[in-house]
């Protein structure tokens, strides 16, 4: 059975008794100081050793506030000198030993996005991300993307047993292609294993954001790039979206409506930074688009109340088709790619909503944006997207809401109805007052539907048309993502 061991050592010139745990943990006290600690597990990130001193890089915790709370992390150095070489080498074999233990990945292939953001992604990688993997002895393989869809083309031919995981340095649009691509390969069931991790340097970092705030770690990119490094991973569910034979894969959110509108017809006040997205926000509600549309959804239990019923039908959803009252409505699916999940909802699961509506958003993950949690109750792997529907409200009071939607109290707004459900179909019409003009439907920030009458700087070739149903069913738990724990 190992032993904890101890030893009188110098530690960065002082001496010391350090002790060091069986469950990985270093103490040590200087003079004139309290004790000092150093978690393997959750503060090291590598070690080397050199005659008979052993260099840990750490990337430690300040705390602050209340007890616990967790501040921003240094890097810093601590030079354990030994008395002989027989004891280094003793405690470096132990040391190895309980970081091999841990399971953290030794290679990886990472995606970077040249162009996402502010165009910064190489700067932030070379100065923020790579001293960090070099400091936890990670070797890594970097490509940069150079087209829309190379990041999906590029998962799709990877020869995924070289790595332990694929990284993406860029938004959440990268993730979503590196998703799409493993699940479009013939063997999808065993690349979908591959764990994927997500470092920000895009402008949407909803899926980092998220998983740094759901155990209270500061969100930033040395944060993401060390929950890399620890090698932690959770479930993350997957969202198959389908119109008649066309279908892809979503870990984000739709939305259709107003938030989509803000989201995308932004785009051309880039310039602007993050506060184009304020600035035409305030456009939109002086000129409120309001829209016709028809949703249904199959509630989780505890929402089975909300909408209303819809009887005489049941929708099956299997690796081959979708029936719809019996007949199939998608001609074939390729055997060889992920067909997405096989459930079957009987008649009295469906429930529905009419319109007008101001904005309908599906979310998978609390945080869309590092400062925009639409779905607060949302979890990472329950089965479930969560369903915000905005309806017709006073100017004012949609105001409030957008602003409360910055850390979710938006949900308890009287024209805000939130639940939790298993699949969902959305019909999108046309705009209340002027049925020349549609609408935009955007699935993880990027156009997938687009209305007639609206004019996206020519942009064309949408995967899916505008009008006629989209259904959304989530598998459960189907994809992996390195987690801060």
């Amino acid at each position: 059975m190992v032993q904890a061991i101890r030893e009188m050592i110098r530690v960065n010139g002082a001496p010391a008794e350090v002790t060091l745990s069986t469950d990985g943990e270093l103490q040590w006290r200087l003079n004139g100081s309290g004790v000092k600690s150093l978690a393997i597990e959750s503060e090291i990130l590598g070690f080397s050793t050199e005659g008979r001193e052993i260099t840990l890089r750490a990337y430690v915790n300040e705390f602050r506030g209340g007890e616990g709370e967790l501040g921003k992390r240094l890097r810093k150095d601590f030079v354990l000198e030994m008395p002989t070489e027989v004891i280094t080498e003793s405690w470096s074999d132990r040391i190895r030993d309980f970081i091999h233990s841990l399971g953290r990945p030794k290679r990886v292939f990472i995606i970077l996005n040249p162009y996402g953001g502010k165009r910064s992604a190489r700067r932030i990688f070379d100065t923020e991300i790579k001293p960090l993997l070099v400091a936890a002895n990670i070797l890594y393989t970097l490509q940069e993307t150079k087209y829309q869809l190379h990041a999906q083309e590029l998962a799709y031919k990877l020869d995924l047993l070289k790595y332990d995981g694929i990284v993406c340095v860029s938004g959440d649009g990268v993730f979503v292609e590196v998703l799409n691509g493993l699940l479009q390969r013939e063997d999808w069931d065993t690349a979908i294993k591959v764990p994927l991790g997500i470092i920000p340097a895009g402008t949407g970092n909803g899926l980092a954001k998220s998983l740094l705030d759901a155990i209270g770690e500061t969100y930033s990119i040395q944060n993401a790039t060390f929950s890399v490094i620890r090698g932690h991973k959770r479930a993350l569910d997957v969202t198959t979206v389908l119109q008649g034979e066309t279908k892809f894969f979503s870990i984000l959110m739709l939305t259709w409506g107003l938030i989509a509108d803000i989201d995308i017809e932004s785009e051309k006040y880039r310039w602007m930074g993050s506060t184009r997205l304020d600035f035409y926000c305030l456009l939109r509600i002086m000129k409120l688009r309001k829209y016709h549309g028809h949703v249904e959804f199959v509630p989780a239990p505890g929402h089975e109340l909300c909408g209303e019923p819809l009887k005489g039908r049941t929708i099956c959803v299997g690796t081959d088709n979708v029936s719809e009252n019996g007949q199939n409505s998608v001609a074939e699916v390729l055997q060889s790619c992920y067909g997405g999940p096989s459930v079957c909802f009987e008649n009295s699961d469906w429930r529905f909503l009419d319109g007008p509506f101001l904005s309908i958003s599906l979310v998978n993950v609390p945080w869309v944006g590092e400062d925009a949690m639409p779905a607060p109750e949302a979890k990472f792997s329950d089965g479930f997207l969560d369903l915000v529907v905005i309806k017709d409200c006073p100017k004012s009071a949609l105001v409030s809401i957008l602003l409360k939607m910055k850390d979710g109290t938006h949900i308890k707004s009287p024209y805000v109805m939130y639940l939790k459900v298993k699949a969902f179909k959305l019909v999108p019409g046309n705009r209340v007052g002027d049925p020349r003009k549609g609408g935009i439907v955007d699935v993880d920030g990027e156009v997938v539907a687009l209305g007639e009458g609206i004019d996206l700087c020519g942009q064309e070739g949408y995967l899916m048309s505008y009008g006629p149903p989209i259904q959304l069913t989530v598998d459960n738990g189907l994809a992996t993502v390195f987690s801060p724990r």
